[in-house]
């Protein structure tokens, strides 16, 4: 396989892993969560700071990133997650903004805008597949735990969740906190990847492509998120030959499916044997 196609793998395992948090978060617990890229920017920055500037082993690096990042999600979270709908999505791009403000003006530790480069490309494929595998293997058993189902109460009808005993608070906390160890190892991971960060990776940009992937994929799947991350990665890419009418193709596709399909290409249905097993039932039956 040739070096490019195993970027494109690569990316789509580093956005897979992002994609999966704020799927556990906007969809299954609907949190509306806009700060995603201040997420991956904590765990992108902690890692490279601590391996070019402190010769820390990689692994370590990226765990150290994943910790910052869920103590991220507990200083933002405890003032901001009894916050309801809208109100909650713009603290979460406050969120973002502030990150990214604090790390354009650290400029001795940060790099300031011209971010920092030489980091060494640790990230292959196989960890990388490795990390995505068991990170989609956790979050698709904690979806389908006790935990999971009272997630989901909780997004269809908080109060009457809190009525028969199920700590809202509490489970919104563990979930941000999820979220935010799953987007801090991608950043970790990018950065480690592409060799460079600088502050404008991590914009509003950056998080409006992540909540775009779980909405075109379904917001109530995972297996809609895997598939959206793996299509809206991939594609970009694919479509480089065409140079500017990549991005207007890729911009037609989402629109065009979000029309047909506004609940997301996979809705809630998930790739699972009784699944597949009562499709192809169906269609015999048909």
């Amino acid at each position: 396989m040739s070096q490019y196609y195993v970027g494109i793998l690569i990316l789509i395992c580093i956005n897979l892993l992002a994609v999966l948090g704020l799927s556990l978060m906007t969809g299954f617990t609907g949190l509306f969560n806009f700060g995603q890229a201040g997420f991956l920017s904590v765990g992108a920055y902690t890692a490279a700071i601590l391996t070019t500037q402190y010769e820390v082993p990689f692994i370590p690096a990226l765990f150290a990133g994943m910790i910052v990042s869920v103590i991220a999600s507990f200083f933002i979270g405890y003032p901001t997650l009894r916050l309801k709908g809208d109100y909650f999505a713009i603290a979460t791009l406050g969120f973002s903004e502030v990150v990214r403000l604090l790390v354009e003006n650290l400029e001795k530790i940060t790099g300031g805008s011209r971010g920092i480069p030489r980091i060494q490309t640790y990230t292959s494929l196989p960890f990388a597949l490795g990390a995505s595998a068991i990170a989609l293997w956790l979050v698709a058993n904690y979806v389908r735990s006790r935990h999971g189902r009272s997630c989901v109460a909780i997004r269809e009808d908080e109060l009457a969740a809190e009525s028969i005993g199920i700590d809202s608070f509490r489970y919104k906390q563990i979930v941000f906190a999820i979220n935010a160890a799953l987007a801090g190892l991608s950043g970790g991971l990018l950065a480690h990847y592409v060799g460079f960060i600088q502050p404008s990776m991590f914009s509003i940009i950056k998080s409006t492509e992540l909540i775009v992937m779980v909405i075109f994929g379904g917001m109530h799947s995972l297996t809609g998120a895997d598939f959206s991350a793996i299509v809206l990665t991939s594609l970009p890419e694919l479509l480089r030959t065409a140079q500017a009418w990549r991005l207007v193709a890729y911009g037609v596709l989402v629109v065009l499916i979000m029309v047909a399909r506004p609940e997301g290409l996979m809705g809630s249905w998930e790739l699972t044997p009784a699944n597949v097993k009562a499709l192809f039932t169906k269609k015999r039956e048909e």
